[in-house]
């Protein structure tokens, strides 16, 4: 029998406030299955395998969907990320390929749930909640395939090494795939605990397996998938059998409704909520942001004690992913060049909580006219662009812009390559945090680099701990657990599916819960102020850009606009930032196309991911995915 290679169990870890604990669960290769599974010790190792195949969501560089929607650009184009944008992925060389990977994660939990009855000494209690994290992995596992694929292989059972090629198993049609996954989610949560604490943070709750069925519904309820004949009408196996249902069904979005609302009901019982600025007393000796609605926002996602994460991935960021690429720029230590682009700007409201193009009180048209901030102003100082006034506090607690502050700490008095950790830029309570200014030779400017600046002449904040400090002797990022899903997404899940299903009023509840978080007037109060009333297609509208904003950086925007069935549209782009070579704020506040960034989509065949070309080779029953 083949050796087995137990991974590192990355999940199993407990943060302290000051550094990562890792538990330390790397054995030796274990030469059989008997001795994988010969007392408690190595069971609990060969479940921890299991989870080693989910997709680090931290691993930028080489991150199917975190930074290759449309919300950013970078300055590091030339990384394996890049290729999904530029539609640069193919069958013959997918680039990044889950189909490679996550059928060895669902027969590895296979393996578990056949042999764990064989461990001696083991308890029926750990027993049962160890088959039921398998039975969540391969529900898991076949949903991240499904999310990527469309139609899939349906693994019910160990596969056998003795198969004959024509006996290969075949795609399954998307429904039935649905139903599957689905059903292993249930089955799961049955045998799963509400909560897990100490180094056992990260495995799965039941609390986890109705948030991803919540959104697994949501997805197969949307336009890619829900009665899609414009792109699927020929989709089938090559016995006829249609992949795709060509028919668009109400009661899938009545699925999706209900099982978020039941995801929704069973976290908050368990004390799940979302996160608010009394939380954030957890960091006395961080005032900054001292906006109290911006800081609920900034710490949410840094907060290793946040009461809204409903599953997290506690694996290392690393020291090349979000947070020392998205601080101003020190050679060596932070690399300036998480960007987002004017899209994405576009889509923060205003501080009246309306788009920036329907709100009569802000000057859409002339938002890159040269304007001062007021003397005192809490968000920025200085000339500015007008776009970067009287916006809503995600955009303040989440984007740095010219002229505006980030809540980061550098210590230095060398100018050279520095310049933004000055103590002349320091600002705020204790000088927690400094102001940047973009144009090309200031503290946050290109300066003539290639690489290592922001392309599009904006900073994100988002995600990037504001106890975070570069220094002479090095740049240190505080580690923290990535939230994979939280309340906030399940709030606007709910709210999506009763739109759909014309359940407006307790969609208006549920955006208002996000909403009245954020700082910004409910939809009655915004929308009813100009007149606008707010049907179902109106809504529609609403709880997208809701989304969209709410979202930001949260691996959701990939995945989103695909399922919407807009990404032909907005992917297919060239993105728009500031004139970074501009060394004055007027030859810099232009709208400007961005050289060297190039942007493919093709629709439809990028709208589903290809499945390798060898796996089609060699499976005979194995179709392709439309247009490769």
């Amino acid at each position: 029998m083949k050796k087995i290679k137990i991974l590192i169990a990355f999940l199993a870890i407990m943060l302290s406030n000051s550094c990562t604990d890792y538990l330390d669960v790397a054995p030796d290769e274990i030469a059989t299955e008997a001795e994988a599974f010969a007392n408690p010790r190595a069971a609990e190792r060969f479940l921890y395998s299991c989870y080693s195949y989910i997709p680090n969501p931290r691993l930028g560089a080489s991150s199917l969907d975190w930074f290759t929607g449309d919300e950013i650009v970078t300055a590091f184009e030339h990384e394996i990320f890049a290729k999904f944008p530029q539609g640069n992925f193919t069958a013959n060389n997918p680039v990044i390929s889950y189909w490679d990977t996550l059928f060895g994660g669902i027969k590895q939990c296979y393996r578990l749930i056949n042999n764990i009855n064989s461990v001696p000494q083991l308890d029926e209690d750990t027993k049962k909640d160890y088959i039921a994290q398998a039975n969540f992995l391969i529900g898991y596992y076949h949903f991240l395939l499904l999310r990527s694929y469309g139609p899939i292989i349906l693994v019910k059972e160990e596969p056998s090494i003795l198969t004959p090629p024509q006996d290969y198993l075949g795609r399954r049609p998307f429904d039935e795939c649905v139903d599957f996954i689905a059903a292993k989610f249930d089955e799961a949560a049955v045998n799963l605990p509400t909560d897990r604490t100490d180094i056992r943070k990260g495995l799965a709750t039941n609390l986890a397996a109705r948030a991803i069925k919540g959104r697994l519904l949501l997805y197969a309820a949307s336009p890619l998938f829900n009665g899609n004949s414009k792109f699927y009408s020929n989709f089938e196996n090559k016995d006829g059998e249609k992949l795709m249902n060509l028919n668009y069904s109400i009661q899938k979005w009545e699925l999706a409704r209900d099982a978020n609302l039941k995801a929704i009901q069973d976290a908050e019982a368990a004390g799940i909520r979302l996160y608010i600025s009394d939380d954030s007393r957890n960091f006395p000796n961080l005032p900054e942001p001292a906006d109290q609605t911006q800081r609920a926002l900034r710490f949410n996602a840094v907060d290793k004690n946040s009461k809204e994460a409903i599953w997290i991935d506690a694996r290392a960021e690393g020291r090349y992913s979000l947070q020392n690429k998205s601080r101003p720029f020190w050679t060596g230590r932070t690399w300036n060049g998480i960007a987002p682009t004017l899209a994405m700007l576009d889509r923060f409201y205003t501080e009246n909580g309306l788009p920036i193009d329907q709100d009569p009180n802000f000057e859409f048209n002339n938002r890159f006219d040269v304007v001062t901030f007021p003397a005192g102003d809490i968000n920025g100082e200085g000339e500015t662009s007008l776009m970067n006034l009287r916006r809503e506090p995600r955009y303040y607690a989440w984007i740095d812009f010219h002229g505006g502050y980030y809540e980061a700490q550098g210590q230095t008095t060398q100018a050279n390559e520095k310049w933004a950790y000055l103590p002349e830029y320091k600002r705020g309570i204790d000088n927690k945090k400094i102001v940047t200014f973009f144009t090309s030779n200031d503290n946050a400017g290109r300066h003539g680099r290639t690489n290592n600046y922001s392309p599009s002449g904006f900073l994100s904040k988002k995600g990037v701990h504001p106890g975070n400090t570069a220094s002479e002797s090095g740049s240190g990022h505080i580690e923290y657990p990535w939230a994979v899903v939280r309340l906030g997404e399940l709030y606007l899940n709910y709210a999506e599916a009763c739109v759909e299903t014309n359940n407006l009023d307790q969609a208006k509840i549920y955006i208002n819960k996000i909403r009245e978080r954020a700082g910004i007037p409910t939809l009655e109060e915004a929308w009813g102020g100009i007149g606008v009333a707010l049907t179902q297609d109106k809504l529609r509208e609403i709880v997208r850009q809701e989304r969209m904003i709410e979202l930001y950086l949260e691996h959701q925007n990939f995945w989103d606009m695909r399922r919407w069935l807009l990404a032909g549209d907005l992917f297919n782009k060239v993105p728009e930032g500031m004139n970074v070579d501009g060394t004055t704020i007027s030859s810099f506040s232009r709208k400007t196309k961005l050289t060297g960034i190039i942007r493919n989509f093709t629709t439809p065949t990028h709208y589903l991911l290809p499945i390798p070309f060898g796996e089609v080779q060699k499976n005979p029953n194995l179709v392709q995915n439309p247009g490769y």
